[in-house]
């Protein structure tokens, strides 16, 4: 199981050249980095020269210059029971053998204490929690287990111990939980302020194939591996990585592995550190007869694990792994030592023990360089703050940390502290006018101030985004796809709907004269509005969604957040100008507790029980949700009852995460949106549905984004409508950045909008355009194209007004009736499920109508 080259020894030409192109500080490719991994003896000595030059670059930089740093802490085997089966393992076992050990399935709340506290008392501040991967899932007994201590799976027990761990110790929890979802770091980030997980290898065949160290392990897969490592930085959790080397990989499968951690860590720069793991073959597994990895093997690695990640990236190598040889290590380019014990043993490694510190401190400074101790969220993230730290961890995180350096004080002793949401949540703050001003004064600037960190890297997204961006030539029958149209939408193919989609000129005249007979025939003439008011509660948000222009900083001039009472008063002056609904979403505010959106919800209908509050995009409940850490369907059971009625399918965008991963860093997958919303309508919790477009999507997208929903409709009958949202591109970063289009064009819109009709029909029977993103005119262009619907008069309006619409945030109930008649058509209210609106309420809007100056000006197109 040692690793191979795919040939010989490379040519001493190639090893040359390779050596040279590192010297000179030449980026390397993966091929120069295959042939660095083969160096030894004298190139192997020049090659870790190169790296050391690299590393003291990196140190001299981050300003600690001659320092290796290490983590004091307590290793907490949470669980060793696994559903997975790797083959040089020893960490895993099976329930027998820890009943015979007399231990539990899992480490119960009071052992983990116990060894925290033990740390805590000898100034150890990690608490690093390992544990298998979703034992539940295999083994019975852990299912037992949970079930009985009332937990709905290990990461509910992961998360509670962390705040037990919090609050009683003062440790802060670095979590290696195996792999999880974008779902369960949400869950989890505001309980520990890192995690980790070993991607190992990219090497696919050492998973899939018999025999292979990984055969037989679910969570082993490379491709699932490195969507995890993708999730922790799109969710901004600081995340420790790694390779684990001699298990059967080629060089040039290392070198792939080494560039796939770059690839992650240049996108999102949330991988905090690299792990260099040589293998250590022990008895009792499958591989207890293969070789360890050779010594010179793991200098090589570590040295071109330096030059191709750089100067910046933290590179840590087990100090007990290695014998005496910490010299070689430092001398290759690592920077760390990982998490170092004195009270617990290396449970993953149990036959070799750690170093003392004090030894590890004279190896070091035998290499001339200083040992100084390090939180397990590493300095440069502690600097960072938000979004990288929860508000919820900041008090533990800053009680041991230098300000100044970010690393460990060293007089800290840790001491439990309340973990609990940040006070005043809801105290109003910041340019709480904007709804008005936006209007008139207009934004502050084009950007938020942390353009350039908060959305990733703009360089690599601009090479993810590329292969998306070229138009695809569609040659489908155009006539044929029209006849199926008039004939009978829901025959239509695929490759007939995408044909549609890129029709134009008199194809694409028809295509809307066909989709507003089909709109006639299911809804028929009358145009619908809503007498509606947008509450945005606050702006504040770190989410790093690319194509957002409403989102800021705290610290940003135009950032904002409503108190509940400002929230009730504006509903209220809603309801008096005779308003049927209110529709409230915001920004993800980091310092929003989970229960805050109970807390508007419950606010409005104390002060306006009549009024339908549609309220709270999927993003906002996987974030409440996760922030109180119940279910999705038990929190949005709980925004019931406080007074949610119905919420927007916003936060859709394009339901493709070819697409997604590019306008967003952190916003939820797809199939998460989907499983929301199914959610919330087997509770009777009714959406909207709605498609962002024109920005760096392509009809393909657009099809696949209609069929979706259309499946989900078929399932569930819970959407009201469907909502075209042409992307407003002027002040969108991923614009700014020169990655998207300037939106859809006006061929792009009425495509969209009669190909909904079409593909959406009979199941979605209402297609509403929106005059906020288009303006009057061409609002009355998509109700001739297959719309029936105008949305609400708003009231207010900032989001698509913050992105650079330029057709204000009011419209009277006559502009509204006056959009229709230049469609030819005639217009009546509704309320959000497409009833009718009581007569009282449509008194109210009609005394009120035009004149609302204690709401906003009133601006005309």
């Amino acid at each position: 199981m040692t690793s191979t080259g795919t040939g010989s020894r490379p040519t001493d030409n190639a090893m040359r050249r390779a050596l040279k192109r590192a010297g000179d500080g030449v980026a390397l490719d993966v091929t120069e980095a295959a042939v660095l991994l083969r160096a030894r003896g004298a190139d192997l000595d020049r090659l870790a020269s190169y790296a050391a030059r690299v590393r003291d670059a990196g140190l001299a930089a981050a300003g600690r210059p001659g320092v290796i740093t290490y983590s004091k802490s307590v290793f907490v085997p949470l669980t060793r029971l696994c559903r997975d089966t790797c083959h040089y393992c020893t960490f895993a076992t099976v329930p027998g053998k820890l009943r015979r050990a007399g231990h539990g399935m899992f480490l119960s709340v009071d052992e983990v204490l116990d060894i925290a506290r033990k740390g805590a008392a000898l100034g150890c501040k990690e608490a690093l929690i390992t544990l298998g991967d979703k034992p539940e899932d295999r083994w019975p007994e852990a299912r037992e287990w949970l079930d009985a201590h009332g937990y709905d799976d290990t990461l509910a027990y992961v998360r509670a111990v962390s705040v037990r761990i919090l609050e009683e110790t003062g440790l802060l929890p670095h979590l290696n939980p195996g792999v999880v979802s974008w779902t369960d770091f949400q869950r989890l980030k505001p309980v520990a302020p890192s995690m980790g997980m070993m991607l190992e290898t990219t090497a696919e065949r050492l998973w899939s194939r018999p025999g292979g160290p990984h055969y037989g392990s679910p969570d082993k897969e490379p491709a699932v591996r490195l969507r995890v490592l993708e999730d922790a930085g799109r969710s901004s959790v600081p995340f420790t990585s790694g390779l684990l080397i001699g298990i059967g990989e080629t060089y040039e499968e290392r070198a792939e592995s080494l560039f796939a951690l770059r690839r992650v860590s240049r996108a999102y720069h949330g991988i905090q550190e690299l792990i260099i793991q040589n293998f250590r073959a022990k008895p009792d597994t499958a591989m207890r007869a293969a070789p360890d990895a050779e010594l010179d093997d793991l200098v090589a690695t570590v040295a071109v694990a330096r030059l191709v990640l750089g100067p910046s990236a933290c590179l840590q190598a087990p100090p007990n792994l290695v014998d005496d040889a910490h010299a070689r290590l430092i001398g290759a380019g690592i920077d760390d030592w990982g998490g170092v014990s004195p009270v617990t043993i290396d449970h993953v490694n149990p036959e070799r023990p750690w170093p003392q510190i004090e030894v590890l401190a004279e190896r070091s400074a035998e290499a001339g360089f200083e040992l100084r101790e390090r939180l397990c969220v590493y300095p440069e993230f502690v600097r960072r703050g938000e979004p990288w730290l929860d508000p919820r961890l900041l008090p533990h995180v800053t009680a041991l940390a230098d300000p100044e350096t970010g690393l460990a004080r060293p007089d800290a002793v840790p001491r439990g502290l309340p973990w609990q949401e940040p006070d005043e949540a809801f105290t109003a703050s910041g340019r709480t006018d904007l709804h008005r001003t936006v209007d008139t004064d207009g934004r502050t600037g084009d950007r938020r101030g942390d353009f350039d960190a908060v959305y990733g890297d703009w360089d690599a997204l601009r090479e993810a985004a590329a292969p998306g961006l070229v138009p695809q030539r569609v040659d489908g029958d155009v006539r044929e796809a029209l006849r199926v149209a008039a004939d009978d939408p829901t025959r239509l193919t695929d490759a007939q709907a995408l044909a549609l989609l890129h029709a134009d000129g008199p194809a694409l005249d028809a295509l809307c004269g066909i989709a507003d007979d089909v709109r006639r025939a299911a809804v028929g003439d009358d145009v619908t509005y809503i007498v509606t008011r947008n509450i945005n509660f606050t702006n504040v948000c770190y989410t790093g969604c690319r194509f957002c222009a409403f989102a800021q900083r705290r610290t940003d001039a135009d950032a904002y957040t409503l108190s509940l009472e400002q929230v009730a008063d504006r509903a209220a002056q809603a309801w008096d100008v005779g308003a049927v609904e209110v529709c409230m979403q915001g920004g993800i505010h980091p310092d929003l507790p989970g229960t805050a959106y109970f807390d508007i919800a419950r606010a409005v209908k104390e002060r306006v029980p009549g009024i339908h509050v549609h309220a709270f995009s999927p993003m906002e409940i996987v974030n409440g949700a996760s922030r109180t850490g119940l279910s999705v369907r038990d929190w949005l059971t709980a925004a019931k009852e406080a007074g949610l009625d119905s919420i927007p399918g916003t936060a859709a965008e394009i339901l493709d995460d070819e697409v997604r991963w590019v306008l967003t860093k952190g916003k939820l997958p797809a199939a998460t949106w989907i499983d929301v919303v199914r959610t919330a309508h087997e509770l009777g919790i009714r959406s909207s549905s709605t498609m962002m477009y024109g920005h760096v999507d392509q009809p393909r997208h657009w099809l696949g984004h209609l069929r979706t929903l259309a499946r989900l409709q078929q399932e569930t009958g819970g959407f009201t409508e469907f909502v075209t949202l042409p992307f407003v591109h002027t002040n969108a970063p991923v614009y700014l950045a020169g990655i998207a289009r300037p939106g859809p064009t006006v061929r792009d819109n009425r495509a969209v909008t009669a190909m909904a009709r079409l593909l959406l029909h009979p199941h979605i029977t209402n297609i509403q355009t929106s005059w906020v993103k288009l303006g009057a005119e061409g609002a009355a262009r998509m109700l001739r194209s297959g719309a029936n619907d105008l949305g609400g008069t708003l009231m207010e309006e900032t989001i698509s007004r913050m992105a650079g619409s330029a057709w204000g945030s009011y419209k009277s109930v006559r502009d509204l009736v006056a959009i229709a008649e230049a469609a030819g058509r005639p217009a009546r209210p509704r309320t959000t499920l497409y009833g009718e609106v009581p007569e009282e309420r449509r008194a109210a809007a009609e005394a009120s109508d035009g004149h609302l100056p204690r709401l906003l000006p009133v601006l005309t197109d």
